[in-house]
């Protein structure tokens, strides 16, 4: 592995991360090297308990454009990245931390799988984005199984079989993205959502996340028994005292 870090880099503001992905002359593209230095810093972020909230942002012109073709010979398209990759996605979607990650320019390809393994994702209305694998004769990788769960099996085929960008207002109606943000004011109007998500996302939030990750493949009373005992662990936090406090004291909730 590469030991140049500078493909990403990670700074944090009380209890909330900052991601941002570094490699702007190529639009974000992912190298293996790339690949391990993100899976690194999410892997720090998912053991810190005192995190509650992450930021996956991109520098320069675009969240990411996938897999960089440029280096793809020497990197390799075997086990070895296939396994980096989704282990990676995987954490996201399952570390006890409220995910969202910021769109703009472009995210095509794996920058796409990158923003499905979030939970929000936020998106400026001049981005694009789609999954280009089939055009280029591979498989657009586990978007296979997670596009369906936000637009439905139908439209996740046609946007998988075509490979063709859509538009961020498209992607907003199917379900692709959560909020639409304009270019100009982006950081302002990102950092205000952040804020929003924030002061919402209690202990409670982080057991139902664990919770709806496991929604699509749980028998129902499997998942019913879950429930119980996250919903038992949330009451008996801190987080539900100063809830009761703050409603009793008209006042928002202060998350410890």
């Amino acid at each position: 592995m590469n030991d140049d870090k500078s493909t990403c880099a990670l700074s944090t503001d009380g209890h909330i991360a900052h991601i941002e992905l570094r490699r702007p002359e190529r639009l974000n593209a992912f190298t293996l090297s790339a690949i391990h230095n993100l899976s690194a810093l999410i892997d720090e972020i998912a053991q810190d308990q005192r995190l509650r909230l992450v930021t996956i942002r991109g520098a320069g012109r675009a969240f990411s454009t996938g897999v960089d073709l440029k280096t793809l010979p020497q990197d390799g398209f075997g086990s070895d990245r296939i396994q980096a990759w989704e282990k990676m996605l995987r954490e996201i979607e399952t570390m006890d931390k409220l995910v969202i990650c910021q769109i703009h320019g472009f995210a095509v390809g794996g920058g796409l799988q990158l923003a499905l393994a979030c939970d929000i994702r936020v998106c400026t209305r001049a981005a694009q984005m789609g999954l280009p694998a089939s055009k280029e004769g591979i498989i657009p990788g586990l978007a296979t199984y997670r596009l369906a769960r936000y637009v439905g099996l139908g439209r996740a085929k046609q946007l998988i079989y075509l490979g063709n960008l859509i538009d961020a207002e498209r992607a907003e109606h199917i379900g692709l993205v959560d909020h639409l943000i304009d270019d100009a004011t982006m950081t302002v109007e990102f950092n205000a959502l952040v804020e929003s998500y924030d002061a919402a996302f209690s202990t409670g939030g982080r057991h139902a996340k664990s919770l709806i990750s496991e929604a699509f493949h749980t028998d129902f009373d499997v998942f019913l028994s879950a429930y119980e005992d996250a919903q038992s662990k949330a009451v008996d936090a801190p987080d539900f005292v100063e809830a009761q406090a703050a409603y009793r004291d008209g006042r928002e909730p202060e998350w410890k």
